[in-house]
């Protein structure tokens, strides 16, 4: 299979669990020590081999397009006071080569919806589709595992992870059966069911594969939960033309949506740090013997 080229990151929400914080700042862009989430997840698809970037954008998110555009004035800046060390972070968030393009989801209709708009700029191959919420710590990046399955198996890759039956209503939640092959294949998804609905308590999470088949039947998918055109939907009804797989992939998620996540994360990360790392352990440390 040829590997796959096009990365979605529909960062057009509007963060409001996180207010005042996000009121005119994209939460994609709250920081994990000292790099926005939306880089981090920009990073994840780079290493799977991503070379076009596709945002899907609305309103007070112009900070995303900044991010990833050129500086020259703090290039030059950073090169006269001598930072080269800096100077090359910010040159290298966007790597020669990879292009970046933006777009724009005018009405806030849900995931599905975002996807679907980007149809035009995706054209007829598979493509990834990265939720910046869900940050994934793994040795090998998840979406390299998901394409390394993709490449394997020609289809739709779901990434999954078992939850408490009690949170079933926060995620799509999929059914699944082994084919011959080992792989598993969906059987049904349900997004956010009560946990007396639920078909199992594997739930998805920010990370897919899809195949371009995903558009015709978003398009054909109306209002669901939450009165919004949901890509758990459209999943379900591509089920009945072509075999979806899920992966467990390997590494450990933070729900950087939720605050609690975003502390965890924001705290493991930095004492994974290799400049911050042992001085934040000793701080910690002191912390917990007061």
């Amino acid at each position: 299979m040829p590997k796959i080229r096009t990365a979605v990151f529909p960062v057009a929400g509007r963060g409001t669990r996180f207010l005042p914080a996000t009121k005119a700042h994209p939460k994609e862009m709250l920081p994990i020590v000292d790099k926005p989430l939306i880089q981090y997840a920009v990073e994840e698809a780079l290493d799977a081999g991503a070379e076009k970037l596709v945002f899907v954008t609305g309103t007070s998110k112009r900070a995303i397009e900044d991010h990833f555009d050129v500086d020259p004035d703090l290039e030059r800046a950073l090169e006269r006071s001598g930072k080269t060390d800096l100077l090359d972070a910010v040159r290298n968030i966007v790597p020669p080569g990879v292009t970046c393009l933006y777009v724009r989801q005018g009405r806030p209709l849900g995931l599905g919806h975002a996807v679907l708009c980007t149809r035009e700029a995706i054209g007829d191959e598979p493509f990834f589709v990265h939720l910046a919420d869900d940050l994934i710590h793994s040795e090998e990046p998840c979406l390299k595992q998901m394409a390394e399955h993709h490449a394997e198996h020609g289809c739709s890759v779901l990434g999954v992870e078992t939850v408490p039956m009690d949170q079933t209503g926060n995620y799509g939640v999929v059914a699944v059966e082994a084919e011959p092959s080992g792989a598993q294949r969906v059987t049904s998804i349900v997004e956010k069911p009560k946990p007396e609905d639920a078909p199992s308590n594997l739930a998805v999470v920010g990370r897919y594969i899809l195949t371009p088949a995903i558009y015709d039947h978003l398009s054909q998918t109306g209002k669901g939960a939450g009165g919004e055109i949901q890509l758990t939907d459209g999943i379900a009804s591509l089920l009945h033309d072509e075999a979806v797989h899920v992966l467990r992939f390997e590494g450990r998620r933070y729900d950087c949506g939720s605050k609690i996540g975003y502390l965890r994360a924001t705290v493991e990360y930095a004492l994974r740090h290799p400049e911050l790392g042992e001085n934040f352990r000793a701080y910690l440390q002191g912390v917990w013997e007061r």
